[in-house]
Order: structure tokens, then sequence, then C-alpha cells
């Protein structure tokens, strides 16, 4: 039969726990005693900090308060209590520095706005404008209409429109006058 020595009782050492390492730290660094006086004490002159760099009282108290609670998150690596304030001060320089990036970013983002548009009614009277003009050019005769779009849609001289129809400047001016008048007529029809 095997003989089973009996197990060596192994030395006990003393682990810290949790709560005591997080004293220590604390011991180590500001307390939140310490926080809470700097809070009392300087809560006043850091607004007045941050209104310095911000124009907005809301936005000043939301800079201190931020700075106080990254500061107590962050109080065991500030071993001096006597660097809390400068410490303090730094971080609301520091967060009024970044409200400000956001707000000229916010700025800069904003949409510009839209030129001077017409309605979405006056669109549709345009458009029902241009429908009828353009079924009365159709009904115009074929000189008339070439003479006219030639005159005001291509924006040439009456020489110009005679060279490029081949027609004498009268016959321009007679087949413009005309057609001005039919579509005119026309327009007149349907309103």
């Amino acid at each position: 039969m095997p003989v089973i020595a009996p197990m060596p009782t192994p030395r006990t050492t003393r682990l810290p726990s949790q709560r005591e390492s997080a004293d220590e730290q604390m011991a180590a660094g500001t307390t939140v005693d310490h926080l809470t006086e700097t809070y009392r004490a300087h809560y006043r002159s850091l607004l007045g900090l941050a209104a310095l760099l911000l124009d907005d009282t809301a936005s000043c108290e939301d800079v201190v308060q931020e700075a106080f609670i990254r500061v107590h998150s962050a109080r065991n690596r500030v071993r001096d209590p006597d660097k809390t304030l400068a410490y303090l001060r730094q971080t609301v320089v520091n967060l009024s520095r970044s409200a400000l990036r956001r707000r000229i970013l916010g700025l800069k983002l904003l949409s510009k706005p839209m030129p001077d548009m017409a309605s979405a009614e006056e669109g549709a009277y345009d458009q029902l404008e241009r429908d009828a003009l353009i079924k009365a050019m159709r009904g115009l005769q074929r000189r008339q209409r070439e003479v006219l779009v030639l005159r005001y849609f291509a924006d040439m001289t009456e020489a110009q429109v005679a060279e490029t129809l081949g027609i004498s400047l009268g016959s321009v001016k007679a087949y413009g006058s005309r057609g001005i008048a039919a579509l005119r007529v026309a327009m007149e029809a349907t309103a």
C-alpha cells in the first residue's frame, strides 16, 4: 500500500486587500476630503477662469464640473495635494479649449443657407407658363418661330438672324413682330 505523505503547509503571506491598497494609494495622492475643500474654496475662481475663455455661463459651469470630476477620477495620480489646484486650473483651460474647438467645428459644419429659391407653387406656375409658351410657339409659322428663337432665345441681333436665315433685315423685323403678336394672342387665350 502506498504511503501518502501529508501535504506541506504553505507559508501564509498576507496579501493586502483591494480596499487596503486603494486606501494606501489615496493616502499617497489627493484625498476626497482635500478635493472637497478645494471645491469649496476655489470653485468660483475656476468658474471665473472658464468665463475668461468661454462666453456662456452654462458652458463655464459644465467645464468646471467636468474638471472636478476628472481630477476626482485621477486623484491617485496627483501625489502632492498642493498641486491639486494647479491640476484643476490646467484641466479647466484644456476643457475650455476643447469646448471652443467643438463650437468652431460645429459652425463650420453648419449648412450654408439656401439661396432665395422660388416655392414649389411658383415653380409649378413657371412650368405651366413654359409649357404654354412652347405650345404657342409650335402654333406659329415656321419663319416666325425661327426668327423668335434666334432673336430672343439665342440672343442674336436682327442682322445676325437675317444672315443666319438668309433673309432681309426687313423680313426679320416683319416675322418677329407678327410672331410676337401671335404669341400674345395665344398666351392670353390660355390664361
